[in-house]
């Protein structure tokens, strides 16, 4: 286990009760575990599951399990695992134990076993519509299937010749028998085993019949020995029948459930079957697209976990459901970029400057700090000559009233370097501006302690003859509304812009963070860039209206 610097150690309801039980003795090792399906990549979501259980833990002193629950073949693969271990580590986290439901299989066919013996169990016949038929409303009481009442001895040897594969899929199931007319749906007679003819991951064809999620998982945490099973709210009425599981089959280790409210970001969808579905149709560029709320998509993206962290310390923990602003987490990236990322100068929508008074052939070496708030950061040189580039939006030929940026006649400062004033402007045939011709004053060189006279704009550049050519992705939400809506995908999500980076941005490598001045924070795509081609990804921009 690792200490975070986020704010695990305040108070909560679920570290209430854990302080309770183990100030009372009733537990002496705190054991929480992160128990995902690998049917798909981690979102958002997990991550405050992730955060919860392992701060829990290491509060306490005591152990986090990373439990893959795969007890569903035809949706999980070992494309999944793989990828919800490393988000896991990347987010900062070290389990202690790395278990499969599947390593417990074994064990519980023998729980199974015990329950058909004790009468509380029984294989039915019906068909998966029939049972779903008759299991009742929350105001009818369901009925009894027709084999409800099989012999115990029948129960054990059919189970048997299921395990075995006689059967074919669908038709028969292993059901416990607990009460029909229960208030609570979950209690009616569940399904425990099925039979799946499918090739597992991690036990191969040794089995043909697979336990249920809702059975599996209080088995597995019972055999771990876990303390406190900290889940979401969407579980709370499976409570029952968990504590139900733990006791009729009489596991000797009993762990306690308890729910919080899952965390839900604004214009953000994380059903793992709907995002899969963008996923297969290709409407993003897989799991990791920038736009998915994916752990992995994220990362791509350019958020660091050191932000997340605190972001989840920040959302608090508690019962009641609610939205989180998408903005709250973009208001984190930017507190942990803004006093270590280089701030660089890069044009995205790129006009061509020709600075007539400048002389051919030379060119010059500029200072310019890395970072305007943090002096320890240094600075750096960059190159100035005759031809600049400039943002297309920094000129415009018919300006409004406070326009303060380059027009025909006016004088605007080039960050860091001079005055310069727009003296043509070249048009092409069809009247678009293509280039502008302007003058510049030697006196006013940056740093030069010129105070002849004042300019009100000031607006970034990059030098024409030794920029680097990059591409800029921009992205804003994916979503407009819930995905059920009509056009709930957002059309405007992705503007991909070829623009130019300072010349000493030239090798910087995947991963790498700067803030552009006015753009906004961006990280090198690690998956498209490549030598002789930088693509970035904006993480955030600048500025947002909203307040902590």
């Amino acid at each position: 286990m690792i200490g975070l610097e986020t704010n695990a150690s305040s108070s909560n309801f679920i570290k209430n009760i854990i302080t309770e039980d183990v100030e009372s003795g009733k537990v002496k090792e705190v054991v929480t575990r992160f128990p995902p399906e690998p049917n798909g990549y981690l979102h958002i979501g997990h991550a405050k599951s992730i955060w919860l259980n392992f701060t829990m833990a290491d509060e306490f002193g005591g152990r986090t399990n990373l439990r893959f629950d795969d007890t569903n073949p035809v949706k999980e693969d070992i494309e999944y695992v793989e990828s919800i271990k490393r988000d896991v580590q990347w987010l900062g986290f070290k389990w202690d134990g790395l278990f499969f439901a599947s390593d417990y299989f074994g064990k519980m066919y023998e729980r199974a076993q015990l329950l058909i013996r004790k009468g509380l169990a029984y294989v039915d016949d019906q068909t998966a519509d029939q049972i779903r038929e008759t299991r009742g409303t929350l105001t009818e009481p369901g009925k009894p299937s027709p084999w409800r009442d099989r012999p115990v001895e029948e129960n054990l040897d059919l189970f048997r010749r299921m395990k075995e594969g006689e059967f074919p899929d669908g038709s028969k199931v292993l059901r416990a028998k607990i009460d029909m007319a229960s208030p609570n749906i979950n209690m009616r007679d569940p399904v425990l085993y099925r039979i799946l003819h499918a090739h597992h991951h991690n036990t191969g064809d040794e089995w043909c019949i697979y336990p249920m999620y809702a059975y599996a998982h209080p088995l597995e945490d019972a055999i771990e020995g876990v303390t406190h099973s900290i889940c979401t709210t969407e579980f709370e009425d499976q409570r029952p029948f968990y504590d139900w599981v733990v006791r009729e089959c009489e596991m000797p280790n009993v762990p306690r459930q308890y729910e919080f409210g899952r965390l839900n970001l604004t214009n953000t969808v994380t059903s793992k079957r709907k995002l899969r579905a963008l996923v297969e149709e290709k409407v993003v560029d897989g799991w990791d697209d920038p736009r998915m709320p994916t752990v992995s998509g994220l990362r791509r993206k350019g958020y660091t976990p050191e932000a997340i962290r605190e972001f989840m310390a920040a959302t608090g923990v508690s019962k009641g459901y609610g939205e989180v602003d998408q903005r709250m987490l973009e208001h984190y990236i930017r507190e942990d970029l803004k006093l270590r990322a280089l701030r660089t100068m890069a044009v995205l929508d790129p006009l061509k400057v020709v600075i007539t008074n400048y002389p051919e052939g030379q060119s010059e070496m500029l200072d310019i700090e890395n970072n305007s708030e943090n002096p320890d950061m240094g600075t750096r040189q960059i190159p100035f000559s005759r031809e600049i580039y400039i943002e297309r939006e920094d000129f415009m030929e018919n300006p409004p009233a406070k326009y303060f940026r380059l027009f025909p006649g006016n004088e605007v400062r080039l960050k860091s370097a001079y005055f310069i004033k727009c003296e043509e402007v070249v048009k092409d045939a069809d009247g678009n501006v293509i280039e502008l011709r302007c003058t510049y004053d030697p006196e006013t060189k940056s740093g030069s302690g010129f105070t002849g006279r004042k300019v009100k704009g000031t607006i970034h550049w990059v030098d024409a003859m030794q920029a680097v050519p990059a591409e800029f992705r921009l992205y804003e939400p994916l979503f407009t509304a819930d995905l059920e809506e009509e056009g709930a995908l957002n059309p405007n999500s992705l503007q991909l812009l070829q623009g130019f980076v300072e010349p000493g941005m030239k090798e910087a490598r995947a991963g790498d963070k700067f803030q552009f001045f006015r753009h906004g924070y961006f990280n090198v795509d690690p998956k498209d860039s490549a030598p002789g081609r930088i693509v970035f990804n904006r993480i955030v921009s600048l500025k947002s209206s909203f307040e902590v």
